[in-house]
């Protein structure tokens, strides 16, 4: 039995075209250093409009954020009158603002000896460790 022989290797692109490989070493480092440098600058260009696209939607965020903040510190002073006019009838509209601004003086007092003592602790962990 006869082995059925291969088909020939043609190592054109087409019948009638160069060969497929006709560079030198050299030549193919030289384009492998050439596609780097593209390939680097397509990275870098992409990096650039990735940072710029994140500040851009961080300064919206922000701003968002401040608008936010702005409503609620509104809808607190809203609290604060309504509160001054439901108390007035049981204390005189003085009495209510009296005792609506006290209990406000109060949470300033205390939310500020609880900041200060958070403070002194965060002091003393870089303090002298000697003492």
């Amino acid at each position: 039995m006869a082995e059925p022989s291969l088909p020939e290797v043609d190592e054109t692109n087409s019948p009638g075209s160069e060969p497929l490989y006709d560079g030198s070493l050299i030549e193919d480092v030289k384009a492998t250093i050439d596609d780097g440098k593209t390939y680097l600058q397509a990275e870098l260009g992409f990096q650039k409009t990735r940072a710029s696209y994140a500040a851009g939607e961080g300064k919206r965020a922000a701003g968002l954020g401040l608008a936010a903040l702005a409503c609620l510190h509104l809808a607190l002073i809203g609290l604060v009158v309504g509160l001054i006019f439901a108390l007035a009838p049981m204390l005189t509209p003085l009495g209510a603002t009296a005792a609506v601004v006290g209990a406000l003086l109060a949470l300033v007092v205390i939310f500020a000896f609880l900041a200060g003592r958070r403070a002194s602790n965060a002091a003393k962990a870089f303090g002298d460790e000697e003492k």
